[in-house]
C-alpha cells in the first residue's frame, strides 16, 4: 500500500496569480493530494441556475499540471445566501425550537426535500463537469456531517419525514403504541400524524420515542449522503470519501460508510484533549501539547473498519486551532508523529489542514502549513520530513489484530437517552477499554455490532452493548476464544424495554442482573482483588462462576467457560488485571508500556510513538520527546 501526504486548499480565498506558486511549493514539499471545493458553492453557483466553472477549471488545471491529485468536495455544507430565499424553511431547528441561522455553515435540515433537490442539482453539475477530469482522483461528500450539533433537527420538515418513517416501520398506530409502551401516561396515538418530535415536553420524553427519532435522524444522514454518492458514481470512477469527526456519534457511521469507498476523518488532537476528552487535570497538563495518547488511534481503528480497510485523514492538525476552549501550540515533532501513527494504523493518505492560514473570517486563528504571509509555519518542515521518510520506506500493510472491540452507535444513543447516572457514557466506556488494551501494546480491531464472524480473533470485548444483534449472538455462540460483555450489555430490547428473561440473557451463562446502581465519583465499589467499580455497578444473581467479586460479596465478573460478563465499569487497575488475565488465557503477548509510549505493528514494522514531552526508554532504545521509532519485524 502506497502512503501519501496531502493538504486542504481554498483557491477561492487567494489571488489567482498565487495559485501556481502554491502548487509548485506543494509539489516540492512532497505532497500528493489537494482537497478543494467543499465550501465554494457561492462561487460555483453565484445565482440560482447560473454556474461559474472557469475559476475551478483553472485551479484544477494548475494543481494537476504540477502532478498533484485533486480531492473535489461537494459544496453542500455551505448553501449560499440565495438558497434561503428559495427555501426559507430549510434551516434546521434546535431542541428549543429555534431555527439555526445563516452566517456560518451547515445551515440546513437533512429532511428538507427542497434542499435535497438543490443538492442533487449542484452535485450533478459538478460530477458531470469533472467526473472524467484526469486530475480529479477522489471525491468528498459534503463536510463533517453532525458538526455543530446539526444532525438532530426539530423542524416541520423533520416532523413530517419522521411520521412517514414511523408509518413505514410500524404500519399501524397500534403497533407503535405497543412497541413504545404508550399506555404509560396516556401517550397513545390514533394516527401517525399525531406523533410529534421528542422535544419541548414537560419532563423527559418516552425513551422509545427518542430512540426511534435518533434512528430516523441517522437514516436521514445516510440517505442524504447516498444521494450524492449515487450521482457522483454515474459520472466518475474515482473513489468517494466523507470526512468524519472525533467523538461524534449522532449518526451511524457504519451505515454511511457502507456507501463510500473510503472513510476519512479530521484529526485535531490538541483541540480534542481540550474540548472533548473527560480527563483529569494532570492528564491534560501532561499531554497539553501532544494530545491524548490513545484518542487518535481509536479513531484510526474505527474508521479503518468503517471504510472496510480503506481510510484517510482528510484534515490533520498542523498547529494551534481556533475552536477549542484552549488552543496550545503542538510540541515540535507532533505533526510528524500524528502522521506516522495514522500510517501505522493503515492510512492511505494524511492531508494537513490547511495550506495557508486565513487572515479573514471565522478561522483566522487556525494555523496552516504556511502563515498568512506565506512564510513556513513549524509543521511545514515536519510535513516535508514525513514526505522524505515515506519515499525512503518500503510499503507496509495493516498489522493483524488478535483483539476486537465492538462499537455501536445505537448504544451511544440509548445510554445518552437513559444514562441513569450523570457520568455514564457509552463512548467513554468503550474508549476506556480501548485505552486499557493499548497500554498493553496490542493491535486492536474495532468491529460493528452486527459482525457475524469472530474467527479472526482470540479476544472480543463488547462493553455497554444496548442490544445483541442476531448475527453477533450467533458469532459469539461459535466463537472459540474469550469474550467479555458488559456492563449494560443486552439490557434492552430494540424497542427500549427491559427484556424478560432479564439481562444479560447470554447462552449458557446463569447470571441475572437483579438491580443496578449508578455511582457518584467519590463512591467506588472496591473489588476483592484490587481496584474498583466506578460510575456503574450491577448486582448479579445466579450460579455462574465468579471471576471477580466486590468486597461486599456481590459478584463483579462471572463466566461460563470463556464467555464472561462484567457487572460494572472497572477502574484502570481492575481493567488492567482483567485484560491481562484474558490475554494470558488466549496466549496473546502483552507488555505494559510506560506512560505516554504507544506501540503499533504493521505487516512489516513495529512502530513506537512517544507522546511524552521528555524522552522515553523501551527495549534499549531511547525515543525522543514527540518522537517516532520503527524497526523491521
Amino acid at each position: 500500500m502506497k502512503r501519501t501526504l496531502g493538504v486542504c486548499y481554498y483557491p477561492e480565498h487567494w489571488p489567482e496569480e498565487k495559485w501556481a506558486e502554491d502548487a509548485d511549493r506543494m509539489a516540492a514539499l512532497g505532497l500528493t493530494w489537494v482537497r478543494i471545493g467543499e465550501f465554494a458553492w457561492s462561487r460555483m453557483e453565484p445565482e440560482p441556475g447560473r454556474y461559474d466553472w472557469g475559476w475551478l477549471d483553472r485551479a484544477i488545471a494548475t494543481l494537476g499540471a504540477r502532478g498533484l491529485k485533486v480531492v473535489l468536495g461537494t459544496p453542500t455544507a455551505t448553501p449560499p445566501r440565495w438558497m434561503l430565499d428559495r427555501h426559507p424553511d430549510m434551516l434546521a431547528v434546535d431542541k428549543d425550537g429555534r431555527p439555526r441561522g445563516f452566517g456560518s455553515r451547515r445551515h440546513y435540515c437533512f429532511s428538507h426535500q427542497g434542499y435535497r433537490a438543490e443538492c442533487a442539482k449542484i452535485v450533478s453539475a459538478l460530477a458531470e463537469r469533472y467526473g472524467k477530469n484526469p486530475h480529479v482522483a477522489a471525491w468528498q461528500t459534503d463536510n463533517e456531517y453532525a458538526c455543530h450539533a446539526t444532525t438532530l433537527s426539530y423542524s416541520e420538515a423533520a416532523k413530517t419525514a419522521f411520521q412517514d418513517w414511523l408509518a413505514q416501520k410500524y404500519q399501524s398506530p397500534d403497533a407503535l403504541n405497543r412497541a413504545w409502551g404508550n399506555v404509560f401516561w396516556s401517550m397513545e396515538y390514533r394516527d401517525f400524524r399525531e406523533v410529534g418530535l421528542p422535544n419541548l415536553t414537560v419532563t423527559e420524553p418516552n425513551p422509545s420515542h427518542v430512540m426511534d427519532f435518533r434512528r430516523f435522524s441517522s437514516d436521514q444522514v445516510a440517505s442524504f449522503n447516498r444521494l450524492q454518492v449515487e450521482i457522483i458514481r454515474k459520472h466518475s470512477t474515482a473513489p468517494v470519501a466523507h470526512n468524519f469527526m472525533g467523538a461524534i456519534t449522532e449518526f451511524d457511521h457504519w451505515k454511511v460508510g457502507a456507501d463510500l469507498d473510503i472513510a476519512s476523518w479530521d484529526s485535531y488532537p490538541l483541540g480534542f484533549l481540550s474540548d472533548r476528552i473527560p480527563a483529569d487535570a494532570e492528564h491534560r497538563r501532561r499531554f497539553v501539547r501532544q494530545g491524548d495518547p490513545d484518542f487518535q488511534a481509536f479513531h484510526h481503528d474505527l474508521y479503518r473498519a468503517v471504510g472496510r480497510g480503506r481510510w484517510w485523514i482528510m484534515e490533520q492538525q498542523p498547529g494551534p486551532v481556533n475552536w477549542a476552549p484552549f488552543n496550545p501550540d503542538p510540541l515540535p515533532g507532533m505533526a510528524r508523529l500524528w502522521a506516522w501513527e495514522a500510517f501505522a494504523h493503515g492510512a492511505e493518505a494524511v492531508c494537513y489542514f490547511r495550506w495557508r492560514q486565513a487572515p479573514f473570517a471565522q478561522e483566522q486563528m487556525h494555523a496552516g502549513l504556511l502563515r498568512p504571509d506565506s512564510a513556513p509555519a513549524p509543521a511545514f518542515g515536519e510535513a516535508g520530513q514525513v514526505a522524505r521518510e515515506l519515499a525512503a520506506m518500503s510499503e507496509a500493510g495493516t498489522g493483524r489484530a488478535e483483539v476486537a472491540l465492538v462499537f455501536d452507535y445505537a448504544s451511544d444513543w440509548a445510554w445518552e437517552i437513559q444514562p441513569q447516572g450523570r457520568s455514564f457514557s457509552y463512548f467513554w466506556l468503550v474508549f476506556h477499554f480501548y485505552k486499557g488494551l493499548r497500554k498493553l501494546g496490542l493491535n486492536i480491531d474495532i468491529i460493528p455490532p452486527d459482525t457475524a464472524d469472530l474467527s479472526a480473533y482470540r479476544l472480543v470485548l463488547a462493553p455497554g452493548l444496548f442490544t445483541l444483534s442476531d448475527p453477533l449472538k450467533a458469532a459469539l455462540a461459535a466463537f472459540d476464544g474469550t469474550a467479555i460483555l458488559g456492563p449494560r450489555a443486552n439490557s434492552r430490547t430494540p424497542d427500549f424495554a427491559i427484556p424478560v428473561p432479564l439481562p444479560p440473557a447470554l447462552p449458557g451463562l446463569d447470571a441475572v442482573v437483579a438491580r443496578v446502581e449508578s455511582l457518584p465519583p467519590d463512591v467506588p465499589v472496591a473489588l476483592a482483588q484490587g481496584g474498583a467499580l466506578v460510575s456503574w455497578r450491577e448486582k448479579l444473581e445466579g450460579s455462574a462462576g465468579v471471576v471477580e467479586a466486590a468486597e461486599d460479596g456481590w459478584p463483579a465478573m462471572v463466566a461460563a467457560g470463556r464467555l464472561h460478563y462484567l457487572a460494572g465499569w472497572p477502574d484502570e487497575a481492575a481493567l488492567t488485571r482483567i485484560l491481562l488475565r484474558a490475554c494470558a488465557a488466549e496466549g496473546i503477548e502483552t507488555e505494559i508500556l510506560p506512560e505516554g509510549l504507544r506501540r503499533r505493528e504493521t505487516a512489516t514494522h513495529r512502530f513506537l510513538f512517544n507522546y511524552n514531552c521528555v524522552p522515553a526508554e523501551w527495549g534499549g532504545v531511547t525515543i525522543p520527546a514527540a518522537g517516532v521509532h520503527w524497526q523491521p519485524l
